[in-house]
């Protein structure tokens, strides 16, 4: 076996062949290439040994063993290495170095032709080498079961049913590919699917946050990228406090939070996202502790929430929990916030007893926090400045960013044409009556003066 000679450039090595650049319809054969390959020849007896020692010098590649009989000596085995890492003795580090003089290892280089196939090759390298030269490849996908869920750009189109092919067949466990073909602006929020490869089958399980979801994809919201969200709000529930969840989905809000000993109110306009969220909730058996209902947002928040909510505010002085309110549709959740204006009749609760909500944004903004809060301010009315908080959830695109924006309802806001008593640190407490005609600029005064 002749000695390894100097690679001089390993920068293509792993690369397809350049003839598979612009294929559309996936030819597998066409991925044989032939490489040369450093190996090292020791005794098959050391092998073992020796491995544990070369990790970082050795080999991995998808579906290539890193030993091999050695066709010259059936006593020998070779180990392949890594040509990157590896081009001749001198490559080896030093304590590498000992483990092979130690074994009696002699560190010759020989050199090693290796037939690569389809099998062998990453989904990226692949996807590289079949691409426009230059252009964008997948760099991910959200799973969802067994479903590999991609959001394709306009030059990758042409390629879509063999990238949704290699991503199959690069995943194990995956068996659809589709692809999203338009916006979540739909009254259900969920958006049509195009199958690119696969099973047509769309029913799927998902794990998150060891809670178990069923659900149809194909008719239904699910982004397993919010899994740490979700478990960023459970955090903030304590056991006897009430939840509503405005458009639950089919539930990652809900189920966490129910297990959590918390009353739950949860809502979707979406009839099959309805359908999945009872049925999650008999799944992860919490189905006694959670009210559902099929409504628009508005009208939970002025009927069920409204009707809940004067119901715990009056034993506010026996409550000890608290109450959160989660609203996770960013396109539009700003624009129920209105709903919560003059919901209430009566005296208002103390301050600390008044609902939290959590409301989720996008924005494309500079300053994405100062826009939501702006937003949402003139949503309710008041300016927010001052008594809230906002959470950076994810970067959805290139300068859009999804946010979520906490704050306590204003007692101002929340409840109707009253006197209420504002408490101040300096001054005695005061009484304002409110009247219609100043309501608007009450508020603000109010929450400036709180």
């Amino acid at each position: 076996m002749p000695e390894m000679e100097t690679n001089k450039s390993h920068s293509e090595l792993f690369s397809p062949p350049s003839d598979v650049r612009g294929m559309t319809k996936l030819d597998k054969t066409a991925f044989k290439k032939t490489v040369t390959i450093p190996v090292l020849k020791v005794r098959k007896e050391i092998v073992n040994r020796l491995m544990q020692s070369l990790r970082r010098a050795a080999l991995q590649r998808p579906g290539i063993k890193r030993v091999i009989e050695d066709p010259e000596d059936a006593e020998c085995r070779l180990i392949m290495l890594d040509p990157y890492k590896i081009l001749t003795h001198d490559s080896f580090e030093k304590a590498e170095l000992n483990i092979l003089n130690q074994l009696d290892v002699s560190p010759q280089i020989f050199k090693y032709n290796l037939e690569l196939t389809y099998e062998n090759f990453k989904s990226e390298e692949i996807l590289r080498a079949v691409l426009p030269e230059g252009q964008d490849v997948i760099s991910g996908f959200s799973r969802v079961g067994h479903i590999a869920h991609l959001n394709l750009r306009d030059h990758q189109l042409p390629f879509k049913h063999l990238i949704g092919q290699v991503m199959i067949d690069k995943n194990p466990g995956i068996t659809s590919a589709v692809n999203k073909i338009n916006n979540i602006d739909n009254t259900y929020r969920n958006f049509e699917m195009e199958l690119l490869s696969g099973e047509e089958n769309m029913m799927t399980k998902v794990r998150e946050n060891n809670y178990t979801y069923e659900f149809d994809f194909s008719k239904v919201y699910w982004n397993p990228r919010l899994s740490t969200e979700h478990s960023r709000i459970t955090d903030l529930l304590k056991s006897g406090d009430v939840l509503f969840d405005v458009f639950a989905g089919v539930g990652p809000f809900t189920i966490p939070a129910a297990k959590k000993n918390c009353t739950v109110f949860a809502n979707d306009l979406n009839p099959e996202s309805h359908k999945w969220l009872l049925h999650n909730c008999k799944l992860n058996k919490v189905g006694q502790k959670v009210k559902v209902f099929n409504l628009d947002g508005k009208d939970f928040l002025q009927g069920p929430v409204k009707e809940e909510l004067l119901q715990q505010l009056e034993l506010s002085e026996e409550r000890k929990s608290s109450i959160h309110i989660v609203m996770n549709l960013p396109a539009k959740a700003i624009e129920f916030l209105s709903a919560f204006r003059s919901l209430l009749d009566g005296q208002p609760c103390s301050s600390e007893l008044l609902p939290r909500v959590h409301c989720y944004s996008f924005s494309k903004d500079a300053d994405p926090a100062e826009d939501v809060r702006q937003r949402a301010g003139t949503a309710l009315g008041v300016s927010l400045e001052a008594c809230s908080s906002v959470h950076p959830v994810r970067n959805v695109a290139p300068n859009k960013e999804m946010l979520c924006i906490t704050f306590q309802i204003p007692a101002a806001v929340l409840y109707k044409n009253q006197t209420i008593k504002l408490e101040d640190h300096e001054d005695p407490p005061v009484k304002r009556q409110k009247t219609d005609d100043a309501f608007s600029e009450e508020k603000r005064e109010i929450v400036s003066n709180t």
